[in-house]
């Protein structure tokens, strides 16, 4: 939280560009760590299966057989 004004982060709501992302990502001492999803705070997990583009966003997708 931004302790200045009790404000979540902006990317809480509007999520981050392809550029943040790349820049977080290039932190990971270890390249070669596989990337997942999930929507519960990591007790879920799935592996990203393809990215691909919708209109205006970057989606990270998981395809299940």
């Amino acid at each position: 939280m931004n302790k200045a004004n009790n404000q979540k982060p902006e990317w809480v709501d509007k999520g981050k560009t392809i550029s943040q992302l790349i820049k977080e990502l290039q932190t990971f001492e270890d390249q070669s760590l596989r990337v997942h999803l999930s929507f519960d705070s990591g007790d879920t997990c799935l592996p990203i299966s393809l990215i691909g583009k919708k209109g205006d966003k970057c989606l990270l997708m998981y395809i299940d057989k």
